[in-house]
């Protein structure tokens, strides 16, 4: 009986310590789940986020076009007459000057019918002499000698067309310039009208670009202030052209199947870089006062539509949809969603949802860009 009442005492104490182990065990548990979310509940208080104002700041946008660099002066030589490439006197990439012979071709018969013509006129003057003194003794009619002098005028003229034809022969260049490739060789047979060579005037150059209507419109209404505004000019290298160009025409009508119109830049080719035919980047750096300047990271992009997160007086806040004006590296210039006193959270907008309540600290608009571009940089 005795060893049966141990038992049963026993028992109830094993019983009695588990059931204390147990709820032990429990309120640890409860007592780890309220600290970790106070832990929890007391990091989300502390972030603190970081919130500013636009800035209203003078700028400039870039926009860069691609050109085709042309030559101001850019001709074919051909010939005017058939006959045998008689002479070269120049070099592919030679620079010439106006006046300077080029080319001779040796045309057969042009010393003949020069000579030819001038016995010509040389009878036709005799006859007239002869008819004037006929006329004069009545022994002929005035329409005589009206016919001899007719005759003369026509022999003469003769002579002039085949003066000019020998001095077709020798070619020589219209303006100075630089020789292009001369497909001939010297001896070869030429007809009139075949290519000998080309000539390009490089002391300035003209960039051909295109331009949307919208830009062409923005242009035509600041036209006196666009004209003045200095264009680089970007090489294929990546290098920009010593010289800095500006405008100067704008073609006639737009291209209907790239709704787009036709600008010209000149360029001073001082060095002669540029040649005729080369490819070009024109950058244009248009100033815009009054900017309204935000950061990039600040905004954020559903379905093709920007917005920011607009921080009311007690510290909620709302999206706000934004219209880019211009994009320069890493800030937005605004034209519409925010005026200059507006606050807006420059960082997190991926921690935070619509309507949230926030601790924020407020940041100088120019201290935050600084920062921005240090980052960047």
């Amino acid at each position: 009986m005795y060893f049966k009442e141990l038992y049963f005492c026993t028992q109830n104490l094993f019983i009695f310590e588990n059931m204390n182990k147990q709820m032990l065990l429990f309120a640890v548990g409860i007592t780890l789940m309220a600290t970790s979310c106070k832990s929890t509940k007391d990091n989300k208080v502390r972030t603190i986020y970081t919130v500013t104002t636009p800035e209203v700041i003078s700028t400039y946008i870039s926009k860069d076009y691609v050109g085709s660099i042309q030559s101001q002066k850019n001709i074919e030589i051909r010939a005017l007459q058939g006959g045998i490439l008689q002479e070269i006197y120049v070099d592919e990439g030679q620079s010439v000057r106006s006046g300077q012979p080029l080319f001779r071709i040796a045309a057969i018969g042009v010393q003949e019918d020069v000579d030819k013509s001038a016995a010509e006129v040389e009878q036709a003057r005799i006859d007239l002499q002869n008819t004037s003194t006929l006329a004069a003794n009545n022994i002929v009619s005035k329409n005589a000698r009206k016919m001899a002098r007719a005759k003369l005028n026509g022999v003469m003229a003769d002579l002039r067309l085949a003066r000019i034809h020998k001095q077709l022969s020798l070619i020589r260049a219209p303006f100075s310039g630089i020789i292009g490739r001369i497909p001939h060789k010297k001896g070869s047979l030429i007809q009139d009208g075949d290519l000998l060579s080309s000539l390009s005037d490089n002391s300035s150059m003209y960039v051909y670009f295109n331009a949307s209507e919208p830009e062409y419109l923005d242009y035509q209404q600041h036209a006196t202030e666009r004209n003045k505004l200095p264009l680089t000019l970007i090489l294929a290298n990546g290098t920009r052209f010593s010289a800095q160009g500006h405008f100067q025409n704008v073609g006639a009508e737009f291209d209907h199947s790239t709704g787009n119109i036709e600008f010209r830049a000149k360029f001073f080719n001082a060095n002669h870089i540029l040649r005729n035919g080369e490819t070009g980047t024109v950058r244009v750096n248009i100033p815009v006062k009054n900017a309204i300047v935000i950061p990039q990271q600040a905004t954020y992009e559903i379905q093709d539509q920007k917005y920011v997160f607009v921080v009311d007086a007690r510290g909620y806040i709302h999206a706000r949809p934004i219209k880019v004006a211009f994009e320069k590296q890493n800030i937005y210039v605004i034209s519409e969603g925010l005026s200059q006193n507006d606050r807006f959270l420059v960082e997190g907008v991926d921690k935070v949802n619509d309507g949230d309540r926030i601790s924020c600290r407020y940041k100088n608009p120019a201290v935050v860009l600084q920062s921005v571009k240090l980052k960047a940089d």
